[in-house]
């Protein structure tokens, strides 16, 4: 039979339209009935309207006339704001959402349009792991997807969006993007299931309970977990507000009030008078950026130190700041993994670190030396003077011992210090001083009252001689001594000022960073 070009035309339209939701009938049901969205309808949820241009819709395993269209993931480019990006979304109702051949070429695909345009890859993710069936061809697959996140890495922003039960390889993926965001209740994490499990080690446990949101949240494996897709894709939004397009692009400029419209005089009165009482850092933070929109990196895991993006004078800036109101703001191995990252990625995208510090020191106790807070905590250091971008921190309480170091000292590579003069600046606090100087006098006093009277005495000595920012001062280890309603000037002086920084590393492969 003779095709006329209508009749090529209506079978195109045809094989598009069938590729359109190409699940089985029992599967899209089963997706329906329990409220889920389509592959399709998410990508549209979060791009601009109109802009998203399918890759590869004709798609599928060559050679088997059973073969379905799309082959299980949605794949192609579009825009957020303006802005390009590459997308892939996993569609559970064709073989699971699984990575076969056809499904890892396509996302291959894409991931290389990225890399030779240089824009954000984004993939939503949904997928019950490697394809049974397709064997050793399955796994090289996955292999290939993630060889191709290395000349992505600190080039172009990564992005997962985890919507649905992921196991195996849809995990090991997203953990080596940049950001991976979850949904409550919605999104599961896990690198075997509960089923094997339960076959190889005899233990008993749920899909939640082993890989829920929450749990993994806890576990330091997601960036942010949120309430709802529609939120997910808000909070991806608002992250690449903040990214620029890649390494090689500027960062996104926003309005920002003049520098004459600012009035902070409220900040002279924020902190309590007492030292020793908590406040809520993220409140502070709030008001030191140009607007109230911060954007948190894995808030609910270590949150004594808090990782967010920001904007100064219209430009975003990383801040890491302590959080007195967790572990009285003390770095434990955690905290220090999660400052580590976070400046890394600033670093890969050129935005400037603002630390803002207050912190008794690094967390003492025999379960963090077990976990590993030696090596951890180096790590956290090691970040910080690696990182070329510009470095400004800011020291509104304690600075104690190492902790003072690697929240962005001068002596470990930061590039301005300021403080406030309420900073406390010290290797160790009054208290644990009085023991180890004056331990043995203290003890040898006999009358309780007359020993506390004494330690009172030699705290306040302490404080007055060996914690006071002027001491810091005096020896240029401190910029500059500023009252707090001037700080949002000084730190968009201080950003100005090392917009043209410029730092060369020696010649080498590359560093190796800290056990």
């Amino acid at each position: 039979m003779h095709m006329t070009t209508a009749d090529k035309l209506a079978d195109l339209r045809a094989r598009l339209d069938k590729a359109q939701d190409p699940g089985s009938e029992r599967s899209r049901k089963k997706r329906d009935d329990a409220g889920l969205t389509t592959p399709r309808q998410r990508i549209a949820a979060l791009l601009d309207e109109g802009s998203f241009v399918e890759i590869g819709a004709l798609a599928r395993t060559p050679g088997d006339e059973k073969a379905v269209y799309s082959d299980g993931v949605v794949t192609g480019y579009g825009r957020v704001d303006g802005r390009p990006v590459a997308i892939y979304a996993h569609d559970k109702t064709v073989y699971g959402g699984s990575v076969g051949v056809t499904f890892g070429r396509k996302v291959v695909e894409v991931m290389e349009f990225a890399i030779k345009i240089g824009c954000p890859v984004i993939g939503i993710q949904d997928s019950g792991g490697a394809r049974i069936q397709d064997a050793v061809t399955s796994l090289a697959m996955y292999s290939e997807i993630a060889r191709r996140q290395l000349p992505l890495s600190g080039r172009c922003p990564q992005i997962s969006i985890m919507l649905g039960k992921s196991a195996g390889g849809a995990v090991y993926a997203p953990v080596t993007t940049d950001f991976i965001v979850a949904v409550d209740g919605q999104s599961e994490m896990y690198v075997t299931g509960p089923n094997v499990i339960r076959e190889v080690t005899g233990e008993d446990i749920s899909s939640a309970e082993l890989g829920g949101a929450r749990v993994q949240e806890a576990a330091g494996n997601i960036s942010a977990v949120v309430g709802s897709e529609e939120e997910a894709f808000d909070y991806v939004r608002d992250l690449l507000d903040h990214l620029p397009t890649s390494a090689f692009d500027p960062l996104p400029e926003t309005w920002a009030p003049a520098d004459e419209e600012l009035d902070d005089a409220h900040l002279n009165e924020f902190l309590p008078d007492d030292t020793n009482a908590g406040y809520d850092m993220m409140e502070l933070l709030v008001q030191l950026g140009d607007d109230d929109t911060l954007v948190e990196v894995q808030s609910g895991y270590a949150e004594n130190l808090i990782c967010a993006f920001g904007r100064i004078d219209g430009r975003p800036v990383g801040f890491v700041a302590n959080n007195p109101m967790y572990l009285a703001g003390c770095i434990d191995a955690d905290a220090a993994d999660k400052g580590a990252r976070f400046i890394r990625t600033c670093d890969a995208y050129g935005i400037p670190l603002v630390y803002v510090v207050d912190t008794p020191g690094y967390m003492p106790g025999v379960e963090q030396e077990r976990q590993g807070l030696i090596h951890r905590g180096a790590k956290f250091a090691f970040a910080g003077v690696e990182a070329t971008v510009p470095k400004v921190a800011l020291i509104v309480r304690k600075a104690y011992g190492g902790a003072y170091a690697v929240m962005g000292s001068k002596n470990l590579a930061g590039d301005l210090n300021l403080a406030w003069p309420t900073a406390q600046i010290a290797v160790m606090g009054a208290a644990a001083a009085a023991v180890m100087l004056q331990g043995k006098q203290l003890a040898a006093i006999e009358d309780p009252a007359q020993r506390e009277a004494m330690k009172k005495m030699f705290m306040d000595f302490y404080d007055e001689n060996m914690t006071s920012p002027y001491v810091a001062a005096e020896r240029g280890y401190i910029d500059s001594m500023i009252e707090p309603s001037e700080t949002r000037i000084a730190l968009r002086r201080a950003l100005r000022q090392l917009r043209t920084k410029h730092e060369l590393d020696l010649p080498k492969k590359h560093t190796i960073s800290p056990l």
